[in-house]
């Protein structure tokens, strides 16, 4: 039986690629970017996650996929929107989360859902480049900025300006215009953030603004991006360690639920496998030892057999 299960957001400008175990744990995660549906991204994101974790493509009981190029792949099995893989990711992420909010490259989300995690409703700009990633990188270039400087800068803003056009190469006009006008960039840049959030506050109002919020998507590690769209909801955001990956998280886990029902319905199971695991799982008693190695987990299963007997000799004295 194969014990691991693969899940690919292949993305409008990023490549992302997580392994999880049996259980759903990320065994390797990775990020690659190399422009527009890149096919070698994928590529490289697939490589590295596979390095990782010292396993081969075959070695995968599922691989599904989500994102812009989902079709585009013939490693993946099975193939999910992106709504479904990113509200599936993100709450597994943050259990709590009820709203998600996805700004990607060329797209942004809001997502309700509901207290078991699923899709209850949700609003979408796939239209345009407005209020995206690629949004922020067209201004970052009129500016002449770094992509990766824009948050830090933003968040020096003293003055409140206005972006009134959401369209990315208006919006560039009226950048280039403030800036002739003698406007700071930290002021300008404060009025790009604002407007993304303002326009991310029109998905919130189409589905709810319902809380606790997760954000994902690359622009989650802009932090000016953060500030403005919780200024305007009136409620914090929860980050996410790497929010990027929610997408191939969800992708992975629901390739997961499938491939568990495939071995249920042909009579296997999975508890018998998990075993050793379990045991030298068990107080950490060696963790450092198997580092998830199911052959170093065997070598060191007497240990754990012998720890356990002398906890349990122990604990007589008490009875």
């Amino acid at each position: 039986m194969k014990k691991h299960v693969m899940g690919i957001d292949f993305g409008s400008t990023t490549a992302k690629a997580v392994i999880v175990d049996m259980r759903g744990r990320i065994i390797a995660w990775s990020v690659s970017h190399m422009g527009a549906v890149s096919d070698a991204a994928v590529h490289e994101a697939v490589a590295d996650v596979l390095t990782q974790a010292n396993l081969k493509q075959e070695d995968m009981g599922r691989c599904v996929s989500t994102g812009y190029g989902r079709r585009m792949l013939d490693i993946a099995d099975k193939n999910f929107t992106e709504i479904t893989c990113h509200a599936r990711g993100a709450v597994a992420m943050v259990p709590e989360a009820r709203l998600v909010i996805d700004i990607g490259g060329q797209d942004s989300k809001t997502i309700a859902v509901d207290t078991n995690g699923l899709v209850a409703q949700f609003a979408m700009n796939d239209r345009c480049a407005a209020g995206t990633g690629k949004f922020l990188e067209v201004l970052a270039r009129a500016m002449e900025i770094e992509l990766e400087e824009m948050g830090d800068i933003a968040m020096k803003a003293q003055e409140e300006l206005k972006i009134s056009s959401m369209c990315a190469t208006f919006a560039e006009t009226e950048v280039i215009s403030l800036r002739a006008e003698g406007h700071s960039k930290e002021n300008v840049l404060g009025a790009v953030h604002q407007s993304i959030a303002t326009r991310t506050l029109g998905l919130v109002n189409r589905v709810g603004k319902k809380g606790p919020a997760v954000m994902t998507g690359g622009v989650a590690r802009n932090k000016a991006a953060v500030h403005y769209i919780e200024k305007v909801l009136g409620i914090p955001l929860i980050l996410p360690e790497t929010p990027q990956i929610a997408g191939a998280l969800g992708a992975a886990l629901i390739g997961l639920d499938d491939y568990k029902a495939e071995l249920a319905e042909s009579g296997q199971t999975i508890e018998e496998d998990c075993e050793v695991d379990a045991q030298m799982a068990f107080d950490k008693a060696c963790v450092t030892g198997c580092k998830g190695d199911p052959v170093e987990a065997e070598k060191n299963a007497p240990a754990v057999t012998g720890k356990l007997k002398s906890m349990m000799s122990n604990l007589q004295k008490y009875f």
